[in-house]
């Protein structure tokens, strides 16, 4: 079972979603403050991470930004704010995903559902590597890596890198990535996949490297090798 840490300093909101994981075969696992998610997901190293944005002292900003240190879990924001600056804020910071509170606890677990499908499961099924120039994509080892050193991504951004790699001469709308990154999602815009894409240009610059280019008035497409 995998297990998923829930973050939030509302006891009954932490026990209604435990009980919407656990009915759909998870094992979740609580924290009811930002110090205490920090050290729950260094000892139990939970597959993902519901966190609650707006908590006391350590909010679910820090915490993401100290996880974001040294591990890519994927991560879904919980929040009661609905201002797309705060959505954007949070992605920035590193979140695969945001769900606004008052929620749904079916839909939760379906967000929670895509995204392990996403940061564990390969997209092309017949290959296990795709190869463009420097950069290559492990999809068995769930890694990004650019003259052979890793370049740690979200499991947002890799999915979203996998999208470019697989269509190498394709330019790709904001609408088309949002499609392929949040299938289904309502709670998308494209600001938010600018956010993704230029976490990424930023990771890989860090280390020489530019594996996406703007297309004018299109979107985006990967750079030539």
């Amino acid at each position: 079972m995998q297990k998923i840490l829930v973050v939030d300093d509302d006891a009954h909101i932490r026990e209604v979603v435990c009980f919407a994981l656990r009915r759909a075969g998870y094992d979740p696992i609580q924290a009811a403050d930002g110090a205490a998610a920090l050290d729950v997901a260094a000892r139990e190293k939970p597959s993902l991470i519901v966190l609650d944005i707006v908590m006391p002292e350590l909010d679910g900003t820090a915490v993401c930004t100290q996880l974001r240190a040294s591990s890519d879990v994927p991560i879904i924001f919980l929040s009661s704010r609905d201002e797309e600056m705060d959505r954007i804020l949070g992605l920035e910071l590193g979140g695969d995903d945001y769900v606004v509170k008052p929620f749904s606890p079916r839909e939760l677990v379906a967000r929670v559902k895509a995204m392990l499908r996403r940061h564990g499961q390969p997209a092309v099924a017949d290959t296990q590597r795709l190869v463009h120039g420097r950069l290559v994509i492990d999809l068995e080892a769930h890694v990004a890596l650019w003259d052979g050193g890793e370049v740690a991504l979200t499991a947002t951004e890799f999915a979203l890198l996998k999208v470019f790699v697989a269509q190498p001469r394709r330019a790709f709308t904001r609408d088309n990535l949002m499609a392929a990154a949040y299938p289904g999602s309502r709670f998308v815009s494209d600001r938010t996949i600018d956010s993704h894409v230029r976490h990424i240009r930023s990771k890989f610059g860090a280390v020489g490297g530019d594996p996406i280019e703007t297309v004018h008035g299109v979107g985006y497409k990967l750079a030539a090798a």
